[in-house]
């Protein structure tokens, strides 16, 4: 077993994330087995297969990063898997972290201005420096991909070093990242990527200083008598941490100077994670979010084209914050002349409502249909006015108070 893991250790490692999450699987289902064997074996697998994919693995591959790093170079094999489960790493790593972002309801496209619905939050990062960021990134990948594939003996010390500030750049953006993200304990497992490529990187550094001969060097003349000069100092690699440090500003400075070119601002690297709200790093307040009630007159309202359904104010519903238009307050008020005068007739028209509104307002995933059915409500919103004439002393006083959390004076007489 250990020796096929030594060969095969991106498979074992699959292995073994997809059969501890079967194994979590079977235990979650293990109550209904005797019922229904088959159903309860598809969900286990299902199960299994889901925790073992999207939990389990990412931590195996934590592990995994984390026992290469500290064996170090001291086994060729591990060097060569390695480099694999860094790939893997750095891919599965962007996925996982976007996966989990959407999940827990964060908008990447939209900035701190915007008003959100509901649960969800804004960008972690100022969405027009996103190019920036992107960058930076490429630039970070580009010095690991440079040290970690190219021998070292076609590397002048100027180009590794350049490699490892370019790598510390990339550093640098896991650590904002983390920083920027761990507003929240929630929030934590989207740190994890970050974290395992700031490992990465410590790895990939230290390999290469432990890598280098000084006669390697011996070959090489160099006719520029500044180059000489460099790569005299960086011929000890124990100096190229420190090199790097000095070298990664200047790397950045070229950087943002190639990214104005294209429409950057210059302090972009900054307002990346300032100019945003919700967050460690943020500096913005944003709009509170309005509560998107599954009420399908209030998804109408704050869903529908503002010159169509003609939103009014803000209200309140069950203690969040809800768009609301006349047609929405109109048939508030007359369900509640309803319940009033009728209530037995209206737990029925309730009954109703709940059964056939909800499914309803799940369903309006676009403008135009809100806008076509605030139309189709247009009938029924007539005839509500008509029945609050003709039942209210005050009509138009009982419509404007809805979801304003207080009562026209006449029904505070009755209730009180």
């Amino acid at each position: 077993m250990w020796e096929f893991c030594r060969k095969h250790g991106v498979i074992a490692s699959i292995i073994a994330a997809e059969g501890a999450g079967l194994c979590f699987g079977l235990l979650c289902t293990t109550q209904n087995v005797w019922g229904d064997f088959f159903h309860s074996l598809q969900e286990a697998v299902l199960t299994g297969f889901i925790i073992g994919t999207f939990v389990i693995y990412p931590l195996v591959l934590t592990v995994v990063e984390f026992i290469c790093l500290i064996l170090g170079i001291r086994s060729a094999r591990v060097i060569r898997q390695g480099k694999i489960f860094d790939l893997i790493t750095f891919v599965l790593g962007f996925i996982y972290t976007a996966l989990y972002g959407v999940l827990m309801e964060i908008c990447f496209d939209k900035d701190w201005t915007e008003t959100l619905y509901n649960s969800e939050v804004h960008t972690p990062v100022f969405t027009q420096a996103w190019p920036t960021v992107i960058a930076v990134v490429l630039v970070a990948f580009t010095g690991y991909l440079i040290l970690t594939y190219v021998p070292l003996r076609k590397l002048p010390p100027l180009v590794i070093v350049s490699s490892i500030a370019a790598i510390y750049l990339g550093m640098a953006e896991c650590i904002l990242w983390s920083v920027q993200i761990f507003a929240r304990l929630e929030y934590l497992i989207m740190c994890l990527a970050p974290f395992v490529y700031v490992m990465i990187g410590i790895k990939t550094i230290r390999n290469k200083i432990l890598e280098w001969n000084p006669e390697m060097e011996e070959n090489r003349t160099y006719r520029c008598r500044w180059l000489k000069w460099c790569n005299g100092v960086l011929a000890k690699s124990r100096r190229w941490p420190a090199a790097a440090f000095v070298l990664m500003w200047p790397l950045l400075g070229i950087l943002v100077c190639l990214l104005v070119l294209f429409g950057q601002q210059p302090d972009a690297v900054i307002k990346a994670w300032t100019e945003t709200s919700d967050w460690s790093l943020s500096q913005r307040v944003a709009p509170q979010n309005i509560y998107y009630d599954e009420h399908y007159l209030c998804t109408v309202a704050a869903g529908g084209h503002e010159d169509v359904v003609k939103p009014r104010r803000l209200g309140v519903r069950h203690g969040h914050s809800v768009i609301v238009n006349r047609q929405l307050c109109v048939a508030n008020a007359f369900e509640q002349i309803l319940e009033e005068r009728a209530p037995r007739f209206h737990r029925h028209v309730r009954r109703f409502y709940d059964t056939y509104g909800f499914p309803v307002a799940k369903a309006i995933h676009s403008p135009y249909i809100a806008d076509l059915i605030y139309f189709l409500m247009k009938p029924l919103e007539w005839l509500f006015v008509i029945v609050l004439y003709f039942c209210d002393v005050k009509p138009e006083n009982r419509i404007a108070v809805q979801y304003t959390g207080r009562l026209p004076k006449e029904v505070r007489d009755v209730v009180y």
